[in-house]
């Protein structure tokens, strides 16, 4: 049973005033403190409603069922897995508890012990799971680990929400079953123009799993800087780590290769892959001022752009950092950049080397010889046993799609999205508009970007479907899924980045998993409006499109 359905007609009949209220268009001193209580009143007995209804869980479930029943949950509770494969999810479980609510539960690989939590398999799709919560016991039953954890995560949302006294945790009683509309469930995060460091990459990484989203695209080489430690290469951090977006002098940032291992292993604990991108053949300027013998030149706004095509010692050179690089992220998947090449390429128009190149594999433009690399450096990831990543300018260098999967970026350009979809590649959606959180959030803001007077708010990012990308029904099974982005020219610090990521990580990530029928802003509104606390307690500046007076805009420093 699908308790949404039922709920819509009265969803429809309190949107308007829902909606009013949330905006708070109208102060308590301008309409009177005998409306003003009226509408609060209005108000919480729309939560009220809306709350018994849906289970308080972002991204909202597929189908669920509520009921009347009580569990309790206290530090007598085990934690119960019938399979030794869960015995890392049960450990996940244990320790969340133990943090954020101070219950020292134990494990037990037994069922007899009621009431309990039990976790298990049985046989259904994969990435589900079944959640039942009853008076003696609280059964999450998936496919596999990954259905587990997804079930986990609910579970904690929901006691998230539960209240609190004296005999423990009073969790409502609710029947879900649930799995995501995509696979791919992804965030990007540029750390080239700005370092934000090992802890701030595990809180971005714990909000993440929190969401189930499954995907960390981490963008560690572009112009600015070059943020990944090489052993081979160590003038790569030592130089090219040097400087950000705006102090080209800033000192020498980057992960170690021992950072990076915690970070992966920190993701995999919470079933999300790391895949790195080390762009080429263009942003390539913070390496070619470690290492200029490879470099390719540049344009005068953007100097020493590209790495050379012409010398087979760059491709040595970036092999060997490949090879590297895939030693420390088991996802067997490298993001190799290949966009906005034409910013810094013209130099190799009068390359001596670049001419041979292009005379001996007959390429009759640039964008050929751009072709040739990235199909030459394919080559490498795939002796790795990798497979390439790369933006849609790649659509039609002649990869192979069995081995490549590359991500729609440019919503002022549809027409790329048909290439690659024409020529049968594997498809992340992530188009400017809506899913780039650099964009500011709404008309006043003063920092971040804007196409054509187009932003990114919340509700545009939470409507999001490709159902507007008018995809032939025999392609859609090439989309793989969505990923937000974050580029981070005006992210100087912290508090800017929550700013732009929370709460429009939530809102992305019900886009990304939930079935279209299930979705309702205002009911999305109600369950997003009960996180506020939970980014407090983490202490989140985020952005509040409710109250946005609550919390200005960050400057940038």
């Amino acid at each position: 049973m699908n308790q949404k359905n039922t709920l819509n007609a009265d969803i429809n009949q309190k949107q308007f005033l829902s909606a009013f209220f949330f905006q708070q268009t109208t102060t308590q001193k301008k309409i009177g403190m005998k409306t003003f209580k009226l509408l609060l009143l209005f108000n919480l007995l729309c939560q009220l409603v809306l709350a018994q209804g849906t289970p308080p869980i972002i991204p909202v479930p597929n189908s669920f069922e509520g009921g009347s029943l009580i569990f309790v949950l206290n530090k007598n509770t085990p934690i119960q897995y019938l399979e030794e494969n869960l015995k890392d999810e049960a450990h996940f479980l244990q320790k969340e508890l133990l943090r954020k609510n101070k219950l020292p539960l134990s494990l037990t690989k037994t069922s007899r012990v009621q009431p309990s939590i039990l976790l298990s398999t049985s046989s259904m799709e994969n990435n589900a799971y079944e959640l039942t919560i009853g008076t003696d016991k609280i059964q999450i039953t998936a496919n596999d680990e990954k259905g587990v954890f997804h079930g986990i995560i609910s579970l904690l949302q929901i006691i998230d929400q539960s209240e609190m006294n004296g005999n423990g945790i009073s969790i409502p009683s609710w029947k879900i079953k649930d799995s995501p509309k995509y696979d791919w469930r992804g965030f990007m995060l540029d750390e080239s123009r700005y370092f934000f460091g090992v802890d701030k990459v595990k809180s971005i990484l714990d909000w993440m799993a929190y969401y189930k989203l499954n995907k960390f695209h981490w963008h560690l080489t572009d112009s600015p800087a070059w943020r990944i430690e090489i052993q081979k290469y160590p003038k790569l951090t030592l130089v090219g780590g040097i400087g950000n977006h705006g102090n080209p002098y800033a000192p020498s940032q980057f992960y170690t290769q021992e950072e990076i291992k915690e970070i992966v292993r920190y993701a995999h604990e919470r079933k999300i892959e790391v895949i790195p991108e080390i762009d080429m053949p263009g942003h390539a300027t913070a390496a070619n001022r470690a290492y200029p013998e490879f470099s390719g030149g540049g344009s005068e706004k953007y100097p020493e752009f590209t790495f050379h095509p012409g010398k087979d010692d760059s491709y040595q050179y970036l092999t060997d950092i490949l090879r590297e690089v895939n030693a420390l992220f088991p996802s067997q998947m490298i993001h190799l950049g290949g966009d906005e090449v034409s910013f810094g390429n013209q130099k190799w128009a009068s390359d001596p080397l670049v001419n041979e190149l292009r005379q001996r594999e007959n390429l009759s433009s640039l964008k050929e010889v751009e072709d040739y690399f990235m199909k030459r450096m394919a080559d490498s990831l795939f002796s790795l046993n990798n497979k390439i990543l790369a933006w849609d300018e790649m659509a039609e260098t002649g990869l192979p799609t069995e081995k490549s999967i590359l991500l729609w970026w440019r919503h002022d350009k549809p027409g790329q999205l048909s290439k690659l979809l024409d020529n049968n590649i594997q498809t992340v959606i992530c188009p400017r508009i809506p899913l780039y959180f650099d964009f500011v959030q709404e008309e006043t803001h003063r920092y971040g970007r804007k196409w054509g007077g187009n932003f990114n708010p919340i509700k545009k990012v939470y409507e999001f479907d490709i159902s507007g990308l008018h995809i032939p029904e025999g392609k859609k099974d090439l989309i793989l899924g969505f990923q937000a982005n974050l580029w981070t020219e005006t992210v100087t610090n912290a508090e800017r980045l929550d700013f732009l990521v929370f709460p429009r990580i939530a809102a992305m990530a019900e886009a990304v998993w939930s079935n279209k029928d299930n979705k309702n802003y205002v009911d999305f509104s109600l369950r997003l409006k009960n996180h506020f606390r939970l980014y407090r307690n983490e202490g989140l500046y985020f952005y509040d499109p409710f109250n946005p007076e609550a919390h200005p805009e960050p400057t940038v420093k």
